[in-house]
């Protein structure tokens, strides 16, 4: 999972983008890169890390601009050791396209080798982040007559790459002298918000980013959802124009983005992040009541995602919520860290209890999702030695039982817990008195009341139904290896 930002302003845009990728910087810890242009002149900088370490006074001197686009990395594709690899991609051809991307595309094998031999471009990484930018370069240069670049020639070049690449995208690109496009994949699995704010001179300056979350900390507000299959299209001079490009699109979003990787404070495709885990808390005590005993003394949130759904559980179980365990936050989310080690490692790290609420106790520990069950393993424990005498475990979201091959980390089914296991025997496993796990049913209805525009979700880590029609078992055998293989580099490494 990533974020990406994008803007076109009156003014400097290196704060704000700064400003912006901060707020987004729950969706990617790994690489944070800021493009930004003046005249025609790309302004780069990038590199490993978090914003703030990636980012200091000298490098944002020097990101000059009243527009660019940025990038907060978490990588589900290519080398994560690999600082090239940081976003965003350049090319200089045609005109010079600065591009950033969210997702992960499922025909990456075929793309790579037709730019390589059909469309004569150069690949310089295995990032398919890099191979969406040649693509939509190679489309764009066929648009392109002279050195004339029309708003219906981007809408064009947009429609092409929507033909020919599958997978999940949400895209801002730079076109040096022209402006800024911005779209997603035909299926919306992976989220893009626009929004504006007045400026000095009676117009409006623009922003796209993956979350609406990003326009509260730099004071636009949120205009609306990109739509499935759409792009927009911002020139320099601040006027937008927006085009539906795909015959085929549906709102599909991804919806382990609700239960999860989501700010709670965002708005996405018209839903309420925090109300829908409210709401998934709701169904979630009716499954509670019916599969545990009825001798729950307290209920606790793993934080911090699950929070919402533990006190709307505890409401309506008409039981005590505590805060029994306290979140260290300089350590980053550990589901998105590289390499079980050190995932592990900072569970304990991360999390302390605090003991009185558990001493003699029959606890409720309330998750967002079980996914390897390493996390939820050493906080059974860690539980058990503050003094619970039962530890139950209730997940707001389904099993998780296949890779997700849309953006998220999820690639191997031996690594989920939930593989092959029914309740009883991920408790045993994890070492819980008792595990609960939500409807997929439930959940669904929980994000859909919300807006009922979306006709469906992307469900494939809990049902193994992929959107995109192009996911076999080859497939999934292929991409585990290939993790096997990426995993026992970076050791050797």
């Amino acid at each position: 999972m990533c974020g990406v930002l994008g803007m076109i302003s009156s003014e400097p845009v290196n704060q704000l983008l700064y400003d912006g990728l901060q707020m987004l910087q729950h969706r990617g810890q790994d690489a944070a890169g800021i493009v930004t242009t003046k005249g025609l002149t790309f302004h780069l900088h990038k590199g490993r890390g978090m914003v703030r370490d990636v980012f200091r006074t000298r490098n944002m001197r020097d990101l000059l601009g009243n527009a660019g686009i940025a990038h907060v990395r978490y990588p589900t594709a290519g080398n994560s050791m690999d600082a090239a690899e940081a976003q965003p991609f350049y090319v200089n051809s045609p005109f010079g396209i600065a591009l950033a991307h969210n997702g992960n595309l499922t025909n990456i094998d075929s793309l790579f080798s037709d730019i390589i031999h059909r469309d004569l471009r150069h690949i310089n990484t295995r990032s398919d982040s890099e191979v969406l930018l040649n693509v939509f370069a190679h489309e764009l240069e066929r648009q392109v007559s002279g050195s004339l670049l029309t708003v219906d020639a981007v809408f064009a070049a947009v429609a092409a790459l929507h033909r020919r690449v599958r997978g999940a995208y949400a895209v801002v690109a730079l076109i040096a002298g022209h402006g800024m496009v911005a779209f997603r994949d035909p299926f919306g699995i992976r989220p893009l918000a626009l929004g504006k704010r007045a400026n000095a001179q009676g117009h409006h300056d623009y922003m796209v980013a993956s979350e609406s979350v990003a326009f509260n900390g730099t004071d636009f507000e949120r205009e609306r959802d990109i739509l499935p299959g759409e792009a927009v299209f911002i020139d320099f001079a601040g006027n937008l124009s927006a085009r539906v490009c795909s015959d085929t699109a549906r709102l599909c979003p991804c919806l382990f983005e609700y239960v999860y990787f989501a700010r709670p404070d965002s708005v996405m495709d018209g839903v309420s992040v925090y109300q829908a885990r409210l709401d998934m808390g709701i169904a979630l005590a009716e499954k509670v009541r019916r599969e545990l005993p009825q001798d729950i003394d307290v209920i606790m949130p793993i934080p911090d995602t699950s929070r919402p759904s533990a006190l709307e559980l505890a409401r309506h179980l008409h039981l005590p919520y505590r805060e029994g365990l306290i979140k260290n936050r300089y350590i980053g989310r550990t589901f998105i860290m590289p390499g079980q080690t050190v995932r592990k490692k900072s569970v304990r790290q991360k999390l302390s209890p605090v003991g009185c609420e558990f001493v003699g106790k029959n606890v409720l520990l309330v998750d967002d999702s079980i996914v390897r069950g390493t996390t939820s393993r050493e906080i059974v424990e860690m539980a058990r030695q503050a003094g619970a005498n039962k530890v139950y475990l209730a997940s707001a979201a389904p099993e998780v039982r296949y890779p997700n091959v849309y953006g998220i980390d999820m690639p191997t089914r031996k690594e989920l817990i939930a593989n092959g296991r029914n309740a009883a025997q991920i408790a045993a496993e994890i070492g819980a008195d008792g595990v609960v796990f939500q409807e997929l049913d439930d959940l669904t209805r929980a994000v859909q009341k919300l807006n009922p525009a979306i006709e469906s979700f992307d469900t494939s880590c809990f049902s193994g139904c992929y959107l995109t029609g192009d996911i076999d078992e080859a497939y999934l055998d292929k991409l585990a290896i290939e993790k096997e293989l990426a995993k026992a580099a970076a050791q050797a490494g």
